[in-house]
């Protein structure tokens, strides 16, 4: 079964993030849980993220940009990864910056 574009930017994502070590999940959306949640959330350095991952032209709905805009009010990195920034996704985490936080909001 071929992977989706989706699959592939999660993948590179899920795989950055093992690298350094950081704390992350895939919430459940469907049935009981919460819609508009992203894709991936986590911790790392004690900042908490929120990844929505994306291929392609696709943007976030509605409901997941006002979630990643909560998570960045809130003091979290809210990010949107695709194909063109997968690979910077350490340094859209402040990951790669040692402890430096590094707030990231990318919604468009």
């Amino acid at each position: 079964m071929a992977m989706t574009p989706e699959a592939k930017v999660k993948k590179v994502v899920v795989t950055k993030l093992r690298e350094v070590g950081a704390y992350f999940f895939y919430p459940v959306t469907g049935g009981y849980g919460a819609s508009g949640i992203p894709d991936i959330v986590g911790c790392y350095q004690g900042n908490f993220f929120g990844i929505e991952c994306k291929a392609g032209k696709n943007t976030p709905t509605a409901l997941q940009e006002q979630n990643l805009k909560k998570i960045g009010v809130a003091g979290g990195i809210a990010v949107v990864v695709n194909e063109e920034n997968m690979n910077e996704v350490l340094d859209l985490i402040g990951a790669t910056h040692g402890s430096v936080r590094k707030k990231v909001e990318q919604l468009s």
